[in-house]
């Protein structure tokens, strides 16, 4: 199976992506297809062995529209705006050639008759007016009516198309055979014109839903100074290749995903993690496309280039997730596919229910139709969800909370459970010195701990040169699994570890054992030092939790979910993280390869979320309905984690899924009024108040009703 993107050009409303749906969906091969009317792109899923990206185009084609392949560079994203750009200024052109034409008719036909003003030869003047409207700025409708019957469907122009039509034709019939019926070429150029009003309008509403992905591709420089032969180089950032060395200089940004070789400097990282400050870099640290060098010469190699790197990613990712169809999309997409049909057999019964059934004047019956047909409006159901999403997912990627979908931005919302890794992730995931007796056990401790390779030996030695100890030699070191370390400073022997080697060393802790077990049960390894018989003292290391662990617990006990804990740690030392942070729900004990079968557990009873770093947690993150990875664009984050946290912060998760329920809360909003909107104003337009009230709708005012209702 291949996955490939498709730019369209031609959709003008949600109807034509759902046009374009059916018609991929039938062709051989295909598994999956996704046509994103805001984003003016598809997404297919097909077999390379029964079709090929031709043929899909072919498909396209036929249909009435043009498609374009696309890879994942950052030219394709500038293209696509370009097109967004055209289709701007072309509904804009076409809507202020329709006012030339329009204002003159409507003035002509409707606003002087009022006043009693008659114009000589007004209905010829009138058909003057209208013709290029209906035929010139009109035959898009045409054309996309025409397609749509093609395809055994009927969308938006084929309502426009008909109602238009039907006020133009009749108008003709009237003047050439000279009838007593009134003329109505004004209604068809107002509402053709006000037509491409509304086009214009949502041209730029889908502009705004695009922001995020341009202020990212904005980011990216264009070109980057490379050391080539002992010289430096400027060249295009597209042609940097992994291993180059890449200069950067103050205020300059970074081209592509790197390690620095030289120099330190501070970077702004806020426009990729959402974090305001700067972080500090020295040699062998990470920097990330598209972020700034604040101060400081750099030289780093480059390790991620063109669309492997962090930013290209999370714009692909971005994109992608916009793109993508919620459950609840799907709905819309039904109802949007009966819609247009019903909508056309209400207007015809309804005609000949007031010509012939209540013997209207068949222009009265006319006009009637004309405004069910314009009223109705399918293009704010088929854009209510899609919009949001687009909105939802840009709003997150600002904040640093990457959504990979809609899916994943439905989900989000029903989550009942949610499961936090410990190590990593509701911690540092770095070992720390909390307690120490006094500076010189420190000093002795770190003096032992240097020779040796274990976590907590980095936690040690790193407090001791933070305080800036006095490092002294050792001999005799010896590392004793299980146990701990000893070795010789001077003329003294010291042991470093825990209670089997003090045991086995048979020195006496009891005056302060219950220190330590006091320690030990806020979830702290203890060591204990001493020299020949005597006890110098002990220092507890843990790994501390996150500045923001507890308050995002509470924040999502907050919005009503359950909160668990999973962790390889023994039960006491769990409990103890667990109980600092609020969570009551403890797995202890549990193997990385285990951890996928609790999640599969707790979904018995609903979705569920997993929280982790992305790396030994991707079978869990894998497993649950909603993987929420951390790290800041690390690879296996990219890949693992339905939702990414940029920025590592915890309380971005309740801020997920609080984005998650008013994202869905405005899609059903959107629904909700988009159907109310029509199930009230079609009946209103078919004149069902008219025999009490005398109220009618002209097809003019029904339609900037419907224009308002899906702008």
């Amino acid at each position: 199976m291949k996955k490939t993107k498709i730019q369209i050009s031609g959709m003008h409303c949600a109807s034509c992506a759902s046009i374009i749906n059916r018609a991929l969906s039938k062709k051989e091969g295909i598994k999956e297809t996704n046509v994103s009317f805001a984003n003016s792109n598809a997404m297919v899923e097909f077999d390379e062995k029964l079709t090929s990206e031709s043929k899909i185009l072919e498909v396209i084609e036929k249909s009435g529209y043009k498609g374009k392949v696309l890879d994942n560079n950052q030219n394709n994203y500038e293209q696509q705006d370009k097109q967004l750009q055209e289709e701007k200024k072309n509904y804009k052109r076409l809507f202020f050639i329709g006012l030339i034409f329009a204002i003159p008719a409507f003035l002509i036909g409707m606003v002087l008759p009022m006043f009693g003003v008659e114009v000589p030869y007004m209905g010829y003047i009138l058909w003057f007016l209208a013709t290029p409207v209906q035929f010139y700025i009109g035959k898009q409708f045409y054309i996309g009516s025409y397609y749509a019957l093609k395809n055994s469907s009927a969308n938006m122009d084929t309502l426009i198309a008909l109602g238009t039509s039907a006020a133009y034709f009749f108008s003709v019939i009237v003047m050439i055979f000279g009838l007593e019926q009134g003329q109505y070429f004004e209604v068809s150029a107002i509402l053709i014109t006000l037509v491409m009003m509304g086009k214009y309008l949502e041209a730029l509403a889908k502009g705004k839903t695009s922001e995020a992905i341009k202020k990212l591709i904005q980011l990216s420089p264009k070109h980057a100074i490379i050391i080539k032969n002992g010289k430096e180089i400027k060249i295009p950032v597209d042609e940097i290749q992994v291993g180059n060395i890449i200069v950067i200089k103050p205020g300059e940004k970074v081209a592509v995903d790197g390690i620095i070789e030289e120099g330190t400097s501070s970077i702004d990282e806020s426009m990729i993690t959402g974090e305001s400050m700067p972080v500090e870099k020295k040699k062998g640290d990470h920097v990330i496309s598209g972020t700034i060098n604040k101060h400081g010469y750099l030289h780093f190699k480059a390790t991620n280039v063109g669309e492997n790197t962090t930013l290209s990613r999370i714009i692909k990712l971005i994109e992608d997730a916009q793109s993508s169809k919620a459950d609840i999309q799907r709905v819309a997409d039904v109802i949007s596919g009966y819609f247009v049909p019903i909508v056309i057999m209400i207007a015809s019964i309804t005609f000949f229910a007031w010509y012939i059934l209540l013997g209207s004047t068949l222009s009265f019956a006319m006009i009637i139709a004309v405004a069910i047909l314009v009223i109705a409006c399918p293009c704010a159901l088929g854009l209510a969800t899609p919009t949001a999403i687009m909105v939802g997912t840009g709003l997150g990627a600002e904040k640093g909370i990457l959504i990979r979908g809609g899916e994943a931005l439905e989900n989000a919302h029903k989550v009942k459970s949610i499961v936090f890794d410990k190590t990593g992730t509701i911690t540092k995931g770095i070992p720390e010195v909390t307690n120490v007796t006094n500076e010189k056990v420190l000093e002795i401790a770190a003096s032992l701990e240097m020779g040796s390779e274990h976590p907590l030996a980095d936690a040690i030695t790193k407090s001791a040169k933070n305080k800036k100890l006095k490092i002294e030699k050792v001999i005799g070191f010896k590392a004793i699994t299980g146990h701990g370390i000893t070795g010789k400073i001077g003329a003294k022997s010291y042991y470093l570890g825990n209670r089997k080697l003090m045991s086995h060393a048979k020195i006496n802790i009891n005056k302060i054992d219950s220190e330590a077990k006091s320690l030990e049960e806020e979830g702290k390894t203890v060591m204990f030092l001493a020299s020949g018989k005597e006890l110098l003292g002990i220092i507890a290391v843990a790994d501390t939790l996150k500045e923001s662990s507890a308050e995002a617990v509470e924040q999502l006990k907050k919005l009503g979910l359950e909160v668990y804990m999973i962790t390889g740690d023994n039960e006491r030392t769990a409990k103890a993280i667990a109980k600092k942070v609020g969570i009551e729900n403890v797995f202890s004990d549990v193997l990385p390869e285990d951890k996928a079968n609790y999640v599969k557990k707790l979904q018995k009873d609903g979705k569920v979320a997993m929280i982790g770093d992305g790396v030994n947690d991707a079978p869990a993150l894998a497993q649950a309905d909603i993987g929420i990875a951390m790290g800041s664009g690390t690879d296996v984050a990219m890949e693992t984690g339905s939702i990414v946290l940029m920025k590592n912060d915890l309380l971005d998760v309740p801020r997920a899924i609080s984005l998650s329920k008013k994202t869905i809360a405005k899609i059903k909003q959107n629904m909700f009024w988009a159907l109310i909107y029509n199930v009230i104003g079609i009946p209103i337009a078919a004149g069902i108040l008219y025999p009490s009230t005398g109220l009618l709708l002209s097809p003019i005012i029904a339609l900037l009703s419907s224009l308002f209702n899906f702008s």
